[in-house]
């Protein structure tokens, strides 16, 4: 039955559409970047890009809104390749600044993972930004690999030809098969929220943390719990030798002059 709310919701999403449209043209993404750190040294090993759309009317719009949105229509695609191209020259920004080790995470869709010309995109992104070996790694989630495997097997493969390290996401929230961290070049697992936000109360969530960093270090994989926002968490994450975190515990994302700045803070209080 009709409803004005879903007249509402109907004239939102044409909004929303419309304004999506144009958003690449006239600058009103951006990225902001959520350190990842290191467990036991605190040191910043990297960080996640994660986009943001400041819009000159609404504000800021929830990715929550507008990303199911862009894939449904295709325009991830082109978005997908402005936050390549932006995280990788960020990367560089922060090379020459002195931070060579430090490796930028981007999300790939699954529509960006069917492209044909995905690799090539990637291998021109980093020869054009000037970005060295190592420095970008590419976040796949699981639900991803209900596709055809062989070919994202073979995807994967070319990427990291090219350097680029391989991380899966919310891992442990999909359809979790062994044999896909068998048959992928996988170097990073990334512990979904959803099981760091209880580990300290709730014991099954404590033993499926527990049991996933043991299974990927005995594979060769390292381990990032995300959305740590406590001691506690972080107590036993380091009891259990998880290798780096991310969370509002350390910090929430940050545009990119205040993530320069919190570098500078971490070098000097290091240094």
């Amino acid at each position: 039955f009709y409803t004005a709310e879903m007249n509402a919701r109907a004239d939102r999403r044409l909004t929303l559409e419309t304004g999506l449209r144009h958003a690449l043209e006239r600058n009103e993404f951006l990225l902001h970047y959520q350190p990842q750190v290191d467990i036991v040294s605190g040191e910043i090993l990297g960080a996640e890009a994660l986009i943001r759309w400041q819009h000159p009317d609404w504000g800021l719009v929830s990715p929550v809104e507008f990303i199911p949105l862009a894939e449904e229509t295709g325009l991830i695609l082109p978005i997908g390749e402005w936050v390549l191209a932006e995280a990788c020259t960020q990367a560089r920004v922060w090379r020459d600044a002195g931070y060579a080790d430090l490796r930028i995470a981007v999300n790939l869709s699954g529509r960006q993972l069917s492209q044909k010309n995905l690799v090539e995109i990637v291998a021109a992104t980093l020869t054009r930004c000037g970005v060295a070996r190592g420095m970008l790694e590419l976040e796949i989630t699981e639900s991803l690999l209900m596709q055809d495997l062989e070919r994202i097997a073979g995807t994967l493969e070319a990427l990291v030809a090219l350097g680029v390290t391989v991380s899966m996401d919310d891992f442990g929230t999909g359809y979790s098969s062994l044999s896909y961290l068998k048959r992928l070049p996988i170097d990073v697992l990334k512990i979904d929220q959803s099981f760091v936000r209880d580990i300290s109360s709730d014991p099954d969530d404590a033993a499926i943390v527990q049991a996933i960093i043991a299974m990927a270090h005995s594979l060769g994989i390292k381990v990032i719990a995300e959305g740590v926002e406590t001691m506690e968490q972080l107590a036993f994450l380091r009891l259990h030798r998880c290798d780096s975190m991310q969370g509002y515990y350390f910090s929430q994302p940050l545009p990119p002059e205040q993530f320069a700045e919190l570098l500078r803070r971490k070098q000097r209080a290091s240094g």
